[in-house]
């Protein structure tokens, strides 16, 4: 057989395998990967530390309220939700032997004063008597023992006027006592406010809470004119805190109504709670929302601003690999490229880029995607921008 029969037979074999191969590959090729980018731009970049756990809503005033002594309730002012005024009544117990102790020493008091009166009137008698017995010294009518005898009793009947009237002052002082031991048993609202929770009802015993015993209060005042919110910071930007900082304030109850606030108190010690990190609680002021109502116990999250700079190249936070890197796509090879980039401030939103990239240059931000590697063969996805 000569060669060129040979070539006939083998050419379309061969053509046929390399269509085949050829298919082969086209249909197992790896294919592009769709990455979302986003164009480098400049913009505002704020350095800002958050809380660590969530933080609360609080009231400038807020006091559980206990009677001092411990005794059925005999009045109950008032009910869940009231708003009061300061020195108004909240809650009265049982108290009619305190009473009955008053109305003793209020009449004991009647008789001391009565006597008072007697002593003291014989006392003046006596010295309108001694100046007479004087007198009549002078003239020559009686001894120096008769005046002697007439001015001693005088001061006799002085002393136990002035004797009386200390025991008046003594009654007085049991009287003043057994009002005292009644207001053990009374609560006053301390401040204007509203109650926020009520324990016991009419007719029931109330104890007194003292600190460190897991007795619930009587009422819980809350004084709701006045907020702030407590945060735990961690104790690693606590340093960098400092009073008057900005902050921005979220509500879980407000989404959406992010509200001015600045700091007002950092707190001098750090908090050690078991199993949890470390913290230092932040007081914060803040603007109320238009609705002006908000509730005491309100979750928040702030996020305080520490420095910000103006018109700086910038790229979502998210975007930087570790060691301070990101990824491009390669416009010409179609294949993603890791950059080297020195960073400025940074928040969770967004980094400033101080070299390695230039504005309008594309990176990845779908870092998270299967298959976004060092390079991958890459095509941007329809939400990049």
């Amino acid at each position: 057989m000569n060669t060129s029969i040979l070539m006939r037979r083998i050419l379309p074999a061969a053509i046929i395998v390399a269509i085949a191969g050829g298919a082969l590959y086209w249909t197992t090729r790896p294919k592009p990967v769709a990455v979302v980018l986003k164009t480098v731009d400049r913009g505002i970049v704020e350095a800002t530390v958050v809380n660590t756990r969530a933080g609360t809503v609080d009231a400038c005033q807020r006091t559980k309220l206990s009677t001092i002594l411990g005794g059925r309730i005999e009045v109950m002012a008032v009910k869940q939700g009231d708003h009061v005024k300061k020195g108004q009544l909240l809650m009265k117990l049982w108290n009619d032997d305190q009473k009955a102790q008053q109305r003793l020493a209020e009449a004991g008091l009647a008789s001391t004063r009565q006597h008072l009166n007697e002593i003291c009137a014989a006392a003046s008698r006596a010295a309108r008597d001694a100046t007479r017995q004087g007198n009549l010294r002078t003239r020559g009518f009686i001894s120096e023992a008769g005046e002697d005898t007439a001015r001693t009793e005088a001061e006799v009947r002085k002393a136990s006027c002035d004797a009386a009237r200390a025991d008046v002052g003594q009654a007085e002082a049991k009287v003043h006592a057994t009002k005292v031991e009644q207001g053990r048993t009374a609560l006053y609202a301390p401040f204007d406010g509203i109650v926020a929770k009520i324990v016991g009802e009419l007719g029931e015993y109330s104890t007194p809470s003292p600190p460190g015993v897991p007795t619930p209060p009587a009422i819980d005042l809350i004084d709701d004119s006045c907020l702030y919110i407590t945060a735990p910071m961690d104790e690693i930007d606590a340093p960098k805190i400092k009073l008057g900082l900005p902050v921005r304030v979220s509500l879980d109850a407000l989404p959406k109504q992010p509200l001015k606030g600045k700091v007002r108190r950092v707190a001098p010690y750090v908090l050690a709670v078991e199993k949890q990190s470390r913290t230092v609680d932040v007081e914060i002021d803040f603007e109320m929302p238009a609705s002006g109502k908000l509730l005491v116990g309100y979750s928040a999250d702030v996020e305080i601003v520490l420095s910000n700079r103006a018109n700086v190249l910038r790229v979502p936070t998210a975007a930087l690999i570790e060691g301070g890197k990101v990824m491009v796509l390669n416009a010409d090879s179609g294949k993603l490229e890791e950059r080297k980039v020195k960073a400025g401030i940074a928040n969770w939103e967004f980094t400033e880029i101080v070299e390695g990239l230039t504005e309008g240059e594309r990176i990845v931000i779908s870092l998270e995607r299967e298959g976004v590697k060092v390079g991958a063969s890459a095509t941007p996805d329809e939400k990049s921008k």
